[in-house]
């Protein structure tokens, strides 16, 4: 195949996903060699990968606590939004919690490694499949940490399985995809669709798209967003628009729950996709109940561009919610 006018490429599909060859066999994807680096980080962090089968058709993959580390610790569920999988999204949290926390990062259906045979796309269809995963991982209760598209089904989560999901932390995200919400934020990031924005076709998009992301973006050579392009946005494109198309919802037909969880906002000061002003109208729809907390100078990916200042004010809002490693 070729990827953008280059050198064409061979695809070897390895257990860490894609690994991208010149015809020459030299290693080229510079993604593809990170994530074997950083899975080996995690499994000395004791997290470790595991696929649960929800139904036949339907795997999830998750990150999970090995069996050795998951004693008395509070169980922390991360849902990463819809550039990337789990564990690139939340390496930096996975990492500094997984000492004093069992920490959990599966992949969101259609990302990683996680897949389905079934026609439903909704966010409802994605909580339900989380929901049954954790279940059958044996977690009873859980604080999650739901980024972006992650948040939307997170929200989801926290209304469909009260009793699993006993609070909540949502970062950069809203309730759910209204019309209006979906209209004021394309305005201000300028694409005519979330799929044109979400799903980049090239290197530019790719850079448009982390541009918009970031408040600030540091230099990144082309290569590495061609590589990004190659690694993160070629698989289950067809199935990526159709998760789209069904996450935005008609303002006639959204209802707010009542939620009985506690709820933190926690977010980057500066992002324009989801900005103050939606922050707001969010804390007003959770009738005034939810904490904010802001990062300032950190965009839509705050959790990545900022993470000692995130992982700062997670642990803060984990503290709060649990003492010695149990619930207060």
């Amino acid at each position: 195949m070729k990827t953008n006018n280059t050198t064409p490429v061979v695809i070897i599909h390895t257990r860490f996903g894609r690994a991208y060859l010149s015809r020459e066999g030299e290693m080229v994807n510079t993604l593809s060699l990170y994530k074997p680096l950083l899975q080996g980080l995690m499994k000395l962090a004791g997290v470790t990968p595991r696929a649960v089968e929800i139904e036949p058709g339907t795997v999830i993959h998750f990150w999970i606590p090995s069996e050795t580390t998951t004693t008395n610790k509070p169980a922390v569920v991360f849902l990463h939004g819809f550039g990337c999988d789990g564990i690139l999204t939340w390496q930096f949290q996975a990492l500094a919690l997984a000492k004093k926390y069992a920490v959990y990062v599966p992949d969101l259906l259609f990302f990683g490694d996680s897949i389905t045979d079934k026609t439903e796309r909704s966010p409802a269809f994605q909580a339900e499949c989380m929901a049954k995963g954790l279940r059958k991982l044996r977690v009873e209760k859980c604080t999650l940490v739901g980024l972006s598209y992650g948040g939307i089904v997170g929200f989801r989560m926290a209304e469909m399985f009260p009793n699993l999901v006993d609070s909540m932390v949502i970062t950069c995200s809203v309730m759910a995809l209204t019309e209006s919400i979906t209209c004021a934020g394309l305005q201000r990031i300028g694409f005519s669709s979330w799929a044109d924005y979400l799903i980049p076709e090239t290197v530019e998009g790719v850079k448009k798209l982390l541009e918009v992301a970031f408040y600030k973006l540091p230099w990144i050579p082309d290569f590495v967003y061609r590589h990004i392009l190659e690694a993160l946005y070629f698989d289950h494109k067809k199935e990526r628009h159709e998760l789209l198309e069904a996450s935005i919802v008609k303002d006639k037909d959204f209802t707010v729950p009542r939620f009985t969880q506690r709820i933190y906002l926690l977010g980057g000061g500066d992002d324009i996709i989801f900005d103050k002003e939606e922050v707001r109208n969010l804390k007003e729809l959770l009738e005034g109940k939810a904490t904010v907390h802001c990062i300032e100078r950190a965009g839509h990916l705050v959790e990545l561009e900022c993470p000692l200042a995130y992982n700062r004010t997670l642990k803060q809002i984990l503290a709060s919610l649990y003492e010695d490693g149990k619930e207060k």
